[in-house]
């Protein structure tokens, strides 16, 4: 069956240029594949060309997921306690929860028991972030400031008893922090008090 060459391939997400060159079949038929495996229960559709062959996402990690986030919004970056949470700098744990910085808008996708949340920031927020293993992340420092802005917006909501700061470069968030507005920096203020920053 023609379904178990797209399980062989080493992606774990699928362009419909990907599933084409697995089957050896023209981009529109592709088109036309996928959208029927979709149906059949052999693919799961991530957005329109992109989709993930159902028996790997039930395989998925931590990593595929950050992946699989990357591609849904384009650009984006995971970031908050979702990449916190990665670095080990958190005890606050999400459950089926992955959470990304982006550019263009808020949204929230889900995609079979899985939630993928994008939170809008300025574009002169969009930094602090790093390609490793083939997705972007950010810096510890620039995941918890971004906690501290969106937060101090109400459009965020944080534990940030759960947060150990000890291994958090204060001086580097303290930078991004001033790259903020008033409100954001009298928050920040007020959380260093309170948890002797």
């Amino acid at each position: 069956m023609k379904s178990l060459l797209l399980n062989g391939s080493p992606k774990s997400v699928l362009s419909t240029k990907d599933i084409a060159n697995l089957l050896s079949i023209s981009k529109e038929s592709a088109k036309v594949t996928a959208v029927r495996y979709v149906r059949k229960g052999l693919l799961i559709r991530l957005k329109r060309d992109f989709y993930i062959p159902v028996n790997k996402f039930d395989k998925f990690t931590e990593k595929d997921f950050f992946r699989a986030a990357n591609i849904l919004q384009v650009p984006s970056y995971i970031s908050l306690i979702s990449a916190l949470s990665y670095y080990n700098i958190t005890t606050q744990q999400l459950q089926n929860v992955y959470e990304s910085i982006a550019l263009k808008r808020t949204k929230n996708v889900q995609v079979k028991n899985i939630e993928f949340n994008f939170f809008l920031v300025k574009k002169d927020f969009y930094n602090g972030f790093v390609l490793q293993d083939n997705f972007f992340i950010a810096t510890p420092d620039k995941a918890f400031a971004d906690i501290v802005y969106l937060t101090s917006l109400r459009k965020y909501s944080c534990d940030f008893s759960s947060i150990n700061f000890k291994r958090l470069d204060t001086q580097r968030v303290n930078g991004y922090i001033q790259l903020t507005n008033k409100r954001t920096k009298l928050f920040w203020d007020k959380l260093c008090k309170t948890y002797k920053i």
